[in-house]
């Protein structure tokens, strides 16, 4: 199921051709910024007559130049495609009728219309408007438009009801259609026209629980700000009769949920289920975590406590274990929290505003004490304020943001976060990999606390629509960070020997973290190398760190490789390629432990993946970090 939203790398990234003759038609009363963007999405897309031996150009090379392949158009990641498609959905352009003399089609199409090229629908994997029509009037703006309409989409006149299995079944025509996301149900029939994955895409939820498909397509999309007028209301629960919660503590260890409660196949497939305890002092509550793990660091825990709600989530192998309870009484905004790692023991110590006794914790909140499949969750967020923003290279800034006094949160190393903002109504959402303030500890000045500060290294597409507005946020400004995700476990550096990054661009940014983590923290190591693939020497970030860095630390060596050099460049030109990778992946012995890290542009990062499986490296010899 596909919402409006984007992912991954943002903005056409366009190198500006001539003007073309003629330019699409777009309604540009929505926005001026809008506008700008459609008259550089029509230059993107002038295609060249049909000349041999102007191959480049006629694919669209020149255009697309500006990436890590030069042998073929760079198409930037999914986010990139996505965007475009939008743009051009909602800009509603049309192609002249009149097709001018030079300007032949192309073998799919008119040239003139990209939508009928059939290389550009399969490069950025985009339907034909045949398949997924939308209408004039039914773009992302005027969706919006319509939802600030005061107009009752949900057909309830502005109630909310509790929807029971029953009552969501009924509801599965495309003129009647409810989905239900993450226990909240919404009638999506007024959107079904405004949809660029078309109706059936949304039909296949009809009247049913939605959270699994809309996850495999746009889990990061903020579908509560895009339907938030569609809501019906929450599905009903099965209501458990709560006893007296001191009662309840006396029969139960507090957080122990009795056996039979736990979920098959969390019992049978999952880790041994986790508990709580709390106790306390005239001054303090502590709440004991026993995960009943050995993999247990500060990583794994983010607590977020806010007036008397207290959230607390356990990361333990592919669950989480949430803790979510309202307070019986006040506490201070600062708190602390402590791992022992060899019992899986976490203790997060509160401080009370009064010195009284508790006679109980609290009252249970929304999936207190259960564990549950991190693909089932949703994300949570808090909002963080923004300290500090610098320039690090011509189109790359550096942000620092503050977590709240109240939250607890250390993104663990190749993890990534999501950052959501309002714009023109609606809240978007990115996700992007936190940093080191530093590769060096020399450069920063002043010293922040790690467990308080999180790092962005951004790049700003101007013709974007995300980062412009990330780029304009002044200091003290706030933006709302989620909880980290991803896939990455740091148990592939147990007694690693050779590690080899292979970074383009922005895809620099999780090998920070691991630069840092491995030159420090793995023992055995014995070489990293780092090949840093960028377009010209102004583009490299943190050149003169790693540079330091490698002069520091003799087992690390950098290679710098650019696409576009100026001609007194000495270092090595081009893109990836056999030839780079072959002689710079050399083991340090023939049967040493070895680890490959990749990240860039989609196409960088696959066709990455593809020669290192030429060159004989097994799958889990290659991590390659996408979002």
């Amino acid at each position: 199921m596909r919402l409006a939203g984007e992912r991954g790398g943002e903005g056409a990234n366009l190198s500006m051709c001539s003007r073309p003759r003629g330019l699409y038609k777009a309604r540009v009363s929505d926005l001026l910024e809008l506008a700008k963007i459609a008259r550089e999405l029509a230059a993107a897309f002038r295609q060249s007559p049909r000349r041999h031996g102007d191959r480049k150009r006629r694919r669209g090379h020149r255009v697309w130049s500006r990436g890590v392949h030069g042998h073929r158009p760079h198409y930037a990641a999914r986010g990139r495609r996505l965007r475009i498609r939008g743009l051009l959905e909602t800009l509603g352009g049309r192609r002249r009728q009149e097709r001018r003399g030079d300007a032949e089609p192309s073998r799919g199409g008119d040239a003139r219309w990209p939508w009928n090229d059939r290389s550009f629908r399969k490069a950025f994997a985009i339907q034909a408007p045949s398949q997924v029509p939308l209408k004039q009037g039914r773009s992302l703006m005027d969706w919006i438009r319509l939802t600030k309409s005061g107009k009752d989409l949900t057909g309830l006149k502005g109630r909310l009801i509790e929807v029971t299995e029953e009552e969501l079944k009924k509801h599965n025509k495309k003129d009647d259609c409810w989905i239900c996301i993450r226990g909240f149900v919404y009638n999506v029939s007024p959107y079904m026209e405004y949809h660029p994955g078309g109706e059936d895409e949304l039909m296949r939820a009809a009247g049913s629980d939605g959270t699994e498909l809309f996850d495999q397509v746009h889990r990061w999309v903020n579908y509560e700000s895009m339907l938030k007028e569609c809501l019906v209301g929450r599905m009903a629960i099965k209501p458990a009769v709560l006893k007296d919660y001191r009662e309840e503590e006396k029969k139960v260890l507090n957080g122990m949920l009795p056996k039979s409660q736990v979920t098959d196949t969390l019992a049978k497939e999952g880790p041994s289920y986790p508990s709580y305890d709390w106790f306390q002092t005239n001054s303090l509550v502590t709440i004991a975590i026993y995960t009943k793990q050995k993999d247990i660091n500060l990583d794994s825990i983010i607590v977020d406590h806010q007036d008397d709600s207290f959230r607390a989530e356990t990361i333990i192998k592919d669950c989480l274990y949430l803790i979510h309870i309202g307070l019986s009484h006040e506490v201070q905004e600062d708190f602390s929290v402590r791992v022992v790692e060899s019992v899986g023991k976490i203790e997060i110590v509160l401080k009370k505003k009064e010195n009284t006794s508790w006679d109980f914790l609290g009252h249970p909140l929304e999936n207190h004490n259960s564990l549950i499949p991190r693909k089932d969750t949703g994300l949570y967020y808090r909002k963080c304020q923004l300290i500090s923003k610098e320039n690090v290279t011509h189109d790359t800034r550096l942000f620092c943001l503050m977590l709240p006094p109240s939250t607890h949160l250390q993104v663990p190393i190749g993890q990534h976060v999501y950052l959501k903002l309002p714009i023109t109504g609606t809240e978007i959402v990115k996700p992007y990999t936190p940093v080191s303030g530093s590769l060096l500890s020399e450069f920063k000045e002043p010293v922040l606390p790690n467990n308080k500060y999180i790092y962005f290294l951004i790049k700003i597409y101007h013709t974007g629509l995300f980062t412009p507005e990330l780029d304009r946020l002044q200091i003290g400004d706030f933006v709302s960070v989620s909880s980290p995700e991803g896939n990455f476990k740091i148990s592939k550096f147990q007694e690693l020997e050779d590690l080899f990054l292979l970074a383009a661009g922005t895809g620099f940014t999780p090998m920070v973290k691991i630069l840092n983590y491995a030159l420090t923290d793995i023992p055995s190591l014995r070489k990293v190398k780092l090949m840093f693939f960028n377009k010209t020497e102004d583009d490299i970030i943190w050149r003169s760190q790693l540079e330091k860095l490698a002069f520091k630390d003799k087992r690390l060596d950098v290679e710098f490789v650019l696409s576009a050099p100026i001609s007194e460049w000495n270092g090595k030109q081009g893109h990836i390629s056999p030839a780079l990778l072959s002689e710079f992946l050399k083991r340090n012995l023939d049967k040493s432990k070895v680890l490959v890290c990749i990240c860039g542009p989609v196409p960088f990062t696959e066709q990455g993946v593809r020669l290192l499986q030429d060159l004989n490296f097994s799958k889990n010899e290659i991590h390659s970090f996408t979002a």
